[in-house]
C-alpha cells in the first residue's frame, strides 16, 4: 500500500479515498539578452567561446549548481487552498509579532 502524506501539515492520506493534489515547481535563471548591436555582429563567435573553455579548463571553474531545479510535493486539500492563497507565504511572514526585548 502506498502511503501519501501532506508535505506541508503532516497528514497522512490514503489513496483513493482523500484527496491529494501534487505540487511541482521548477525554478530557473531568467535570462535577457541585451539587445544585438552591430559590434555584434562582427564578433568572432567561434574564437570568443574558444577563450571561456580555455580560461574554465586553465581555472577549473565549471558551474556545479544546475540552472534549473525542480521539486515535487504533495498536498492535502487544506494546504492546496492555503498555498492557492497565498503560494510566496508573503501573509504568514508578516504575520509575525516579536516582542521588544
Amino acid at each position: 500500500m502506498i502511503h501519501v502524506s501532506c508535505d506541508l501539515c503532516g497528514k497522512s492520506m490514503r489513496p483513493g479515498e482523500d484527496h491529494h493534489y501534487v505540487l511541482k515547481v521548477e525554478v530557473f535563471a531568467a535570462h535577457e539578452p541585451p539587445p544585438l548591436t552591430e559590434a555584434d555582429l562582427d564578433e568572432d563567435h567561434l574564437e570568443a567561446v574558444s577563450e571561456m573553455l580555455c580560461a574554465m579548463e586553465e581555472t577549473g571553474e565549471v558551474e556545479d549548481r544546475p540552472l534549473s531545479q525542480q521539486r515535487r510535493y504533495d498536498l492535502c486539500r487544506d494546504c492546496r487552498e492555503r498555498f492557492l492563497r497565498d503560494p510566496l507565504g508573503k501573509d504568514t511572514a508578516q504575520k509575525f509579532d516579536f516582542s521588544e526585548n
